[in-house]
């Protein structure tokens, strides 16, 4: 588990990273002084193919260019800042907005009134971003100092030797297109790699092995076969790609294939069928008629069926590739130009190697002597992995829409059964109908009867009260329609509950934090009780079936420390972004992502999270300081990076 979190943290880090090694908008500084007027002029000057926002746009885009003034009692405006030349208007087709940006260079002149003859310093930054048709630059600082009544009649440039001129130094306008383009290139293919390590995605393989096992026999057939299904799988992402490009589908559509109880039940279904196969029950097959059809002409029937199990593969893996999915697409799309068929290609390229590796290795396993007895064990054994694993799904539904059905005991009884029974069968102490004798137990089948019975046991202590953060990503969270697991997080923070902060939270009689943190679940209830009391605000974007989310709850979040300053120094406000819960109407919402209302808790959360913070990734938290300052961060299974970043709020 330790790797799976350092890929997974690696992948998700050099997804924010990306932009933040150019800056190709430079600052200068200059004034008039005329008596007690002052012209302040910041002259910008911009690198070709890029732009710079204007200093006013709609709420919910990108950042405006502001100047920020550390002491503002010294003088006061006249007028509105003017502007040469004039910005352009655009309409912005990710955010869904005009928006007016400058080009080459822009020359903006504020006017002030001194309030005093005395000698006065006037200081500052400039908060800005620049953007071109591939990529965007964060949001960046560049300071400014400006002196008068000192016998002269024009200030100081006053840049700050850390801000703007190291980061241009950085670059160079030939090459930073070729660089980013490559970047995300790399970025696309290490999400595609990490993605195989998800809890949904790890279960494929066995459905994939067993599939490729049939028909094994013909080796260049086999191998043919095997290359046409990492073909479909890339393919097939190249395509969504090319679907999220041009508008066919949303952002959300990956979290609805992970949220929806629809594709969550069918998702069971499929593990639950392909479970009862291996265990013997039946043989899948192509229907007759399909059969027919495709045998009739050479190889095609081998090229469809493996072209459907590639299908099967993208599909059922969309409840655990959303995240890296959502977060390429959304990136791709801002960017522009082909990114979104470029970044979706190097995806599943990179998915589908391992997946193509093993449908092409069973070919050879089948003609290795003797083989027979022990690849039917593997087919068993994947069916117990398969039982287990498709019970994540009925969860998912179970925690979206509140059932209250399946709760953690439960589900980790089923797991304790299911596990026992393996466990049982590496011993040969349960035979199925098809299975060769065994006479007796060998090494191989001793350590995995070992192991097994050792996670059972692990297993077990969940059921007293441990937390299981090793396999958090998995379960259902503590404290959900549980009686131990509550005991054990009440213990963890001995803090107050909402009605102590600032009166009873919404929804909380369905909606929990881990550890028994209290906090708020409706964002401007969550930040009117932060201002109310002059603390920090510490949101989180999570979900019912996010296994990120659970695994950071289960590990960072369970620091003591970072558990103290949660309880004591922050106001949280738990946002979930895949809760069906039906919000009353005069809480809907017209998104201005894409123009539709948004009639649900989950809807309207993640349209804030797409549109304030340009992603639809989960967990992503951010710091909302009663002056509204804010900082971010994605995911973290770090304890000191996450609590570096609870301690900037403070």
């Amino acid at each position: 588990m330790k790797k799976i979190s350092v890929i997974i943290v690696l992948v998700l880090s050099v997804l924010f990273v990306k932009g933040q090694i150019v800056n190709p908008t430079s600052w200068t500084f200059d004034s008039k002084q005329n008596g007690d007027e002052v012209e302040l002029i910041f002259k910008a000057s911009i690198e070709d193919g890029w732009h710079l926002y204007d200093t006013y746009l709609p709420e919910g885009g990108p950042i405006a260019t502001a100047f920020v003034f550390d002491d503002s009692t010294k003088f006061e405006f006249i007028g509105d800042i003017q502007k040469n030349p004039e910005p352009v208007k655009v309409f912005d087709e990710t955010f869904q907005m005009n928006v007016g940006y400058f080009s080459h260079e822009a020359t903006l002149t504020q006017k002030i009134k001194l309030l005093s003859d005395n000698e006065i310093e006037i200081k500052g930054y400039v908060l800005f971003m620049s953007c071109n048709d591939e990529t965007c630059t964060p949001p960046n600082e560049t300071e400014f100092s400006f002196t008068f009544n000192k016998g002269e009649t024009s200030g100081e440039t006053g840049l700050s030797p850390t801000s703007n001129e190291e980061i241009t130094s950085s670059s160079t306008s030939g090459s930073a297109s070729g660089q980013t383009i490559w970047l995300f290139v790399l970025i696309s293919a290490l999400a595609g790699l990490a993605a195989i390590l998800t809890p949904c995605v790890f279960p494929m393989i066995p459905m994939t092995v067993s599939f490729f096992i049939r028909g094994s026999e013909n080796r260049s057939k086999a191998i043919r076969t095997g290359f046409f299904f990492g073909f479909s799988i890339v393919l097939i992402f190249t395509l969504l790609g090319a679907l999220f490009s041009f508008g066919i589908f949303g952002p959300n559509v990956g979290s609805i294939l992970s949220t929806h109880w629809i594709p969550n039940l069918l998702f069971f279904i499929l593990f639950l069928v392909f479970a009862i196969s291996f265990f013997g029950a039946f043989e899948i097959v192509l229907p007759s008629s399909l059969v027919n059809k495709t045998d009739s002409q050479a190889d095609k029937g081998g090229l469809i069926g493996a072209f459907f199990m590639a299908l099967t593969t993208v599909i059922v893996s969309f409840s655990c590739t959303g995240p890296f999915i959502g977060a390429l697409i959304i990136q791709a799309v801002q960017d522009g130009g082909m990114r979104p068929l470029i970044g979706m290609f190097f995806f599943g390229l990179a998915f589908a190697t391992p997946f193509t590796l093993l449908a092409i290795f069973p070919s050879a396993l089948s003609k290795l002597p003797k083989s027979g007895g022990w690849l039917n064990a593997i087919k068993v054994v994947f069916a117990f992995i398969l039982l287990a694993f498709g019970l994540k799904f009925v969860s998912n539904i179970d925690q979206v829409y509140g059932l209250g059905i399946l709760s953690r005991e439960i589900y980790l009884a089923i797991w304790i059964v299911v596990f026992s029974i393996l466990g049982m069968y590496f011993l040969g102490k349960i035979k199925f109908s098809h299975d060769s004798d065994l006479p007796y137990v060998g090494v191989g089948r001793l350590f995995l009867s070992i192991a097994t019975f050792t996670f059972v046991i692990y297993l077990f202590t969940g059921l007293l009260g441990n937390p299981l953060s090793s396999i958090s990503s998995l379960i259902p969270p503590a404290g959900t329609n549980t009686y131990l697991t509550q005991n054990t997080s009440s213990n963890a923070v001995h803090s107050s509950s909402t009605e102590e902060l600032c009166g009873p939270a919404k929804y909380a009689d369905k909606l929990h934090l881990p550890h028994g943190l209290p906090g708020y679940f409706d964002y401007e209830q969550g930040l009117a009780c932060a201002q109310e009391q002059g603390k920090p605000a510490f949101v989180v974007f999570k979900g019912h079936a996010c296994a990120n989310c659970k695994k950071m709850e289960n590990s960072v979040w369970a620091d003591p420390e970072a558990l103290q300053i949660l309880s004591e120094k922050y106001v949280i406000i738990g946002l979930y972004t895949d809760d069906r819960t039906k919000l009353p109407e005069d809480e809907w919402i017209n998104s201005d992502v894409d123009g539709k209302v948004k009639k649900t808790m989950g809807q309207k959360n993640l349209d804030l999270l797409i549109s304030k913070y340009g992603t639809n990734t989960i967990p992503y938290h951010a710091i909302v300081e009663p002056d509204g300052t804010e900082y971010t961060m994605s995911v973290t299974f770090d304890d000191e990076e996450f609590k570096t970043f609870l301690e900037k709020g403070i």
